[in-house]
């Protein structure tokens, strides 16, 4: 039985393994959240895309408690964290594959989106799936709505040489972050889950439901930007960047 406090201890061991890959994930949260707060509503319905264990929703509703998030994964055992340590009206946690188009159809929504928003989950997704999942996207926001996506983007396709600097730049920061003590990675985190009592029943699930990532497919930024353009986002621009870690965002026409 997953219990809150069980969910709570392993989404703080998530979030540690991220920050091993991320030493800035929190000041990217802030940026992400900051720009949803500036669009003006201060009740925003949100999106969540590829939600995780909901780091990202729980943070986001932290700030601005009026907002209202649904947020979506395709892996059961990460939403299964996430509906025990977030029991919140005002979070729902939908199981949706964004591969398989039409998925914005049950998401129940009560009116246009403000925001989508997506940290460290879009580029397990194909280029071609891509371009249809922000297609999706637009159908769903308002006008003006955003299109908000926190991830490692390479620009070694357009300038190769500034593409070498910033990935320096990351393992940079992330060397002085953690030296002498390295976070459990990615590896680590999903074989203790999947040796723990308490994920005997969502390890089965997930088992079935076939989960498991398999290396960045979406790793360039220009496959983003073009996407988000031919998808009818009039302005698509970095918001904050270190590094080859940015916070890319599409404005809706």
């Amino acid at each position: 039985m997953l219990t809150h406090d069980v969910a709570h201890e392993w989404i703080t061991r998530w979030d540690r393994q991220q920050e091993g890959y991320l030493p800035d994930r929190e000041e990217r949260f802030t940026a992400l959240i900051d720009a949803v707060e500036a669009a003006g509503r201060p009740d925003p319905l949100v999106i969540d895309l590829g939600c995780g264990p909901g780091s990202l929703a729980a943070r986001l509703l932290e700030r601005l408690p009026e907002a209202r998030v649904v947020a979506i994964d395709a892996d059961p055992l990460l939403l299964g964290l996430g509906r025990a340590a977030y029991p919140d009206p005002r979070l729902r946690f939908v199981s949706l594959d964004l591969r398989v188009p039409g998925w914005s159809d049950q998401l129940g929504l009560d009116g246009p989106a403000d925001a989508a928003v997506s940290t460290t989950a879009l580029h397990w997704i194909s280029p071609q799936d891509i371009a249809k999942v922000y297609a999706e996207v637009a159908t769903v926001l308002c006008p003006g709505g955003l299109l908000l996506n926190g991830d490692h983007m390479e620009t070694e396709d357009t300038t190769p040489a500034l593409s070498r600097l910033e990935l320096a730049v990351h393992d940079r920061e992330a060397a002085r972050r953690f030296a002498g003590n390295h976070p459990e990675d990615w590896r680590q985190w999903w074989d203790a889950v999947a040796a723990a009592p308490a994920f005997t029943e969502l390890n089965a699930t997930r088992a079935t439901a076939g989960a498991d990532h398999h290396g960045s497919e979406s790793p360039l930024l220009s496959t983003h930007v073009n996407a988000l353009l031919d998808a009818g986002f009039v302005e698509v621009g970095c918001l904050w960047q270190r590094g080859n870690n940015r916070l890319l965002c599409g404005i809706r026409g």
